[in-house]
């Protein structure tokens, strides 16, 4: 089993920054993409940003400039930096993480989430 486990989520006002943690535990080969994914009320879940083993990362058009996404593959952890927020930035924030077991299987985990909350 792999537990992906979210933290530093919290309140913060517009043009403020936070910056999200998600450490990966458990039983498991290698980590290949890890990604952040967010789910506003309302609304279905996005992809926000994700970064292979290698370095190579996405972003969502919404927080082009704004976030940044790195991880420590030493570590199993990836971080999302958050700069500038916006109040539709407010969302739960969901860790993601393609892992290989000692079988060569991909798998896909989730943590349970952060949420993030950007308000005056």
């Amino acid at each position: 089993q792999v537990q992906l486990v979210e933290s530093g989520g919290g309140l913060v006002q517009p043009g403020g920054s936070l910056r999200l943690s998600c450490d990966a535990s458990g039983s498991f080969f290698s980590i290949n993409t890890m990604r952040w994914h967010r789910q506003a009320p309302g609304k279905e879940r996005e992809l926000v940003a994700g970064i292979t083993g290698g370095g190579t990362t996405n972003y969502a058009d919404s927080v082009k400039g704004r976030f940044t996404i790195s991880r420590v593959n030493a570590e199993n952890t990836v971080y999302l930096q958050m700069n500038s927020l916006k109040p539709e930035d407010t969302a739960v924030y969901y860790c993601a993480a393609v892992v290989v077991d000692s079988d060569s299987r991909y798998r896909n985990y989730w943590g349970k989430g952060t949420l993030v909350t950007v308000s005056s």
